[in-house]
């Protein structure tokens, strides 16, 4: 079957940009259609659109499926099969737990309350749902932010053996391991291609080389087509100017040269006009993926952080024991695990919160650091006064959001009303405002975009500053860690 897609064009209300503009483009449902693009793009926004959960103009077929978006609202205090046939009724049981079963719930988690499974868990009871119901075309968006490596692997795995779906995601290897179309939404247009995430980046590299590269050539093209068109254009005034004020000469021979130079000069000018429309249409789709910048203090030789038999404990019994690692100088540490082992707890502890442990832990006098946390749920407030409020330099601030894909016109709202990729870019930006000994880094990618997310490779890989990070993105933990650290 067919979705297609007619001149669609959306804005919120009270905006006056749309967020698409006649956009037309066909997909096959049996794809397994991965989506891609900068944070706010509009991802979200055209996947609420197909679901009927927005109002739009132009037309959106899809005859005989049944759009179903991804996350679920499910009442938490529900047994999970509950829970699940309340939010999606039209389910049979059977399917739902054939379903449930490949994606790892078993028979000890169904009796359940929703609330009492781990995010990880909840994530794929509710994609379970949606592949359990007939004639259903998920709608996936960002179904791995907050899972561990194991669970976006389970999940990876289970999409690919799957057909029919859209899968928004900013994890690569997901990505290539579980589609075979991309769909991208570029600075100019939407696109789809055939192929993964890495394929379709390939062919943007080629295809963005090539329009650099013609466009420098149609430049000196058509700056020397504009010197030669006038050149000639003057050349036959000059000719032209003979014929005033001679003696006997043949002027209409004098006149058909000036004719035929002025010729020369209109076919020329003709050609720089055609050049000029052909730069025109270049480099609409270039993404400005510019080089960051990070100012790191002067690193202090030696041990920075040291953690000898440390536990954890809330009251409710330990959250983590028996933890021993020490942080150098110059490493770039991955602190891995499954959710809920105490990551941020470890991190909390070395920021200096108050948690609750037993062991050791030692840290150098004076150590500065720069931490990004995981939850975003206090940025509210403009730009402006957050950037006061950290007392960094705001030009520079918004100069390094720019690079990461924003416009300026973002700059105005309020931080409430950003995408949640957005405002994670916010806390990084703010992060790499700021100099520090080490730069403590929990779960910074989540919901940002892979363009941005090479980006923050490259220049951690560039700057090499010293580093504690919690990041399941197996690419991101591959390219830019030194030493692992499982707890």
């Amino acid at each position: 079957m067919l979705i297609d897609v007619t001149d669609l064009t959306f804005a919120y209300p009270g905006s006056h940009d749309n967020i698409f503009e006649n956009v037309s483009f066909r997909l096959n449902s049996d794809w397994r259609l991965g989506f891609t693009g900068r944070n706010g793009r509009g991802k979200t926004t055209f996947l609420r659109c197909l679901a009927g959960e927005l109002p739009y103009s132009g037309a959106i077929s899809a005859p005989g499926l049944r759009f179903q978006l991804f996350p679920v609202d499910i009442d938490p205090e529900l047994p999970v099969m509950e829970a699940l046939f309340a939010a999606l009724p039209e389910l049979e049981e059977w399917r739902l737990l054939k379903e449930l079963t490949r994606l790892g719930i078993g028979e000890d988690m169904i009796s359940r309350r929703f609330s009492t499974l781990s995010g990880g868990e909840r994530t794929r009871a509710t994609l379970a749902a949606l592949f359990a119901g007939e004639d259903v075309y998920p709608l996936i968006d960002e179904p791995t932010n907050h899972l561990d490596m194991a669970a976006r692997e389970l999940v990876g795995d289970y999409l690919s053996r799957k057909r029919g779906f859209i899968l928004v995601s900013h994890d690569r290897a997901l990505l290539d391991r579980c589609t075979d179309h991309t769909l991208s939404i570029n600075r100019a247009n939407i696109e789809v291609t055939r192929g993964s995430f890495s394929v379709w980046w390939e062919n943007k590299k080629l295809r963005d080389e090539w329009e650099i590269a013609e466009n420098d050539r149609l430049k000196s093209e058509i700056t020397r087509l504009k010197r030669t068109a006038q050149e000639k254009s003057d050349w036959s005034d000059r000719v032209e100017a003979t014929k005033i004020g001679m003696g006997p000469c043949d002027r209409g021979a004098i006149g058909h040269k000036a004719a035929k130079m002025m010729k020369r000069s209109k076919a020329i000018e003709e050609r720089r006009e055609r050049a000029v429309e052909e730069k025109s249409k270049l480099l609409h789709n270039i993404e400005r993926d510019e080089e960051l910048k990070l100012s790191p203090l002067t690193p202090r030789p030696g041990r920075l952080v040291s953690l000898r038999d440390v536990s954890v404990d809330f009251g409710d019994g330990p959250v983590c024991q028996k933890v021993t690692f020490e942080l150098e100088s110059g490493d770039r540490a991955a602190l891995t695990g499954p959710n809920g082992c105490g990551k941020t707890s470890v991190l909390r502890l070395i920021l200096g919160d108050s948690v609750p442990f037993s062991g050791e832990l030692r840290a150098v006098s004076g150590l500065r650091i720069s931490y990004v946390s995981q939850d975003t749920s206090d940025l509210r407030g403009s730009l402006r006064a957050y950037a006061e409020g950290f007392d960094i330099d705001r030009s520079v601030f918004q100069s390094i959001l720019r690079k990461l894909g924003f416009e300026r016109v973002q700059f105005e709202k309020p931080l409430e009303s950003w995408s949640q990729g957005q405002k994670k870019k916010l806390l990084l930006a703010r992060s790499l405002c700021e100099t520090a000994h080490l730069y403590v880094w929990d779960e910074p990618l989540n919901y940002v975009d892979v363009i941005s997310r090479m980006q923050i490779e490259e220049l951690l890989k560039k700057y090499r500053p010293t580093m504690l990070f919690v990041e399941h993105d197996r690419a991101f933990t591959e390219n830019i860690a030194t030493k692992v650290i499982r707890m």
